[in-house]
C-alpha cells in the first residue's frame, strides 16, 4: 500500500471553516459564562441562599431606603446631563471637521480612560478645600464637595462618554443627507433635530442611556473620593454595599447588590427586545 493511500484525509475548506467558527463561539460563550454569568450567578445564590428575611430586612431599613433613592437622583440626573450633552458632543464630533477636533474626541473619551479615583481628585482639587472655586463657593454658602452636588458632579463625568461612543458611529453611517434634503425643504435646525436626527439615532441613543444609567449606579471609586461616607446623607446603593461587607453583614451586601445588578439587565433587555420588535414590525 502507497503513502499516498494511507494517508488521512484532509478536511474541507467549509468544514475547516465551520470548526473554527465554531471553535470562537465555544470561546466566547466560556469567556463570557466564566467571567460574567459565573460571577452573576454567584451572587443570586449568596443573596437567595440565607431566604426571604434577610431580603426583607435589607429592603426596609432606611438607610437601604436612602441609599436607593440617592442613587436614583444620582442616575436620573446623570443620564439627563449625558443624553443632552452627549448627543451635543456627538453631533459636533460627526458632523463638523474643525482644528482640534482628534483633541476634543479623546478629551471625551478621558473619564473612561482614566481611573474613577482620579476623577473624584480632579473634582476635589476644583472644589473641595484650597480648591480653584472653594473661596466663591464658600462666600455664597454653596457646598459642593463632600455632598450630593459633587457625587453627581463625578457620577456625570465618568458617564458621559458612554452616550458620545453609542451615538456616534450611528451619526456616522446615517450621514447628513437626510438632513440637508430637510432644510432645503424649509425645515429649521431644530425641526431637523427631532423629525430627522432624533428618530434616527435613538437606538444608539437608548443603548447610551442604559449604559450611562448602569454605570451610575454601580460607581464607586470616584464617589468614596468627593463624599463622606456619611449613612443617610451621601451613602450611594454601591456605597452601602461596601459598608454592609465591611460590618460584616455578607447577606445583605449581596442582596443589595443584586438588586443593582438586575436593574441594569433589565434595562439592557428591555431596550434589546424593543428594538428587535420593531425591527421585524418594519421588515414584516
Amino acid at each position: 500500500m502507497s503513502a499516498r493511500e494511507i494517508r488521512p484525509a484532509r478536511l474541507s475548506t467549509t468544514a475547516r471553516r465551520r470548526l473554527v467558527h465554531g471553535g470562537l463561539i465555544t470561546a466566547a460563550l466560556v469567556y463570557v459564562g466564566t467571567l460574567v454569568l459565573a460571577p452573576l450567578v454567584g451572587i443570586a445564590w449568596a443573596a437567595i441562599k440565607p431566604g426571604w428575611a434577610p431580603w426583607k430586612e435589607t429592603l426596609t431599613s432606611g438607610d437601604a431606603l436612602h441609599a436607593y433613592e440617592l442613587t436614583g437622583i444620582i442616575a436620573l440626573i446623570s443620564v439627563l446631563v449625558t443624553a443632552v450633552f452627549g448627543v451635543m458632543v456627538a453631533l459636533v464630533l460627526s458632523r463638523d471637521r474643525f482644528p482640534g477636533r482628534g483633541i476634543v474626541s479623546a478629551v471625551a473619551d478621558l473619564p473612561i480612560a482614566i481611573s474613577p479615583v482620579i476623577v473624584g481628585l480632579m473634582v476635589v482639587l476644583l472644589f473641595g478645600r484650597g480648591g480653584w472655586f472653594e473661596p466663591w463657593l464658600t462666600a455664597h454658602g454653596i457646598q459642593v464637595i463632600f455632598a450630593v452636588p459633587s457625587i453627581a458632579l463625578v457620577t456625570m463625568l465618568i458617564c458621559i462618554p458612554f452616550v458620545i461612543r453609542e451615538v456616534v458611529p450611528v451619526l456616522e453611517e446615517l450621514g447628513n443627507e437626510e438632513e440637508e434634503a430637510a432644510k432645503t425643504l424649509g425645515a429649521s435646525s431644530l425641526q431637523t433635530f427631532f423629525r430627522i436626527t432624533l428618530p434616527n439615532i435613538q437606538w444608539g441613543l437608548l443603548y447610551g442611556i442604559a449604559l450611562s444609567t448602569a454605570r451610575a449606579i454601580g460607581e464607586v471609586g470616584a464617589v468614596i473620593v468627593v463624599s463622606s461616607l456619611i449613612a443617610g446623607q451621601t451613602e450611594t446603593a454601591t456605597l452601602y454595599i461596601f459598608r454592609l461587607f465591611e460590618q460584616g453583614h455578607d447577606d445583605q451586601g449581596y442582596i443589595v447588590a443584586l438588586t443593582l445588578a438586575a436593574i441594569s439587565i433589565v434595562l439592557l433587555a428591555g431596550i434589546e427586545i424593543f428594538k428587535r420588535r420593531e425591527e421585524k414590525e418594519l421588515s414584516s
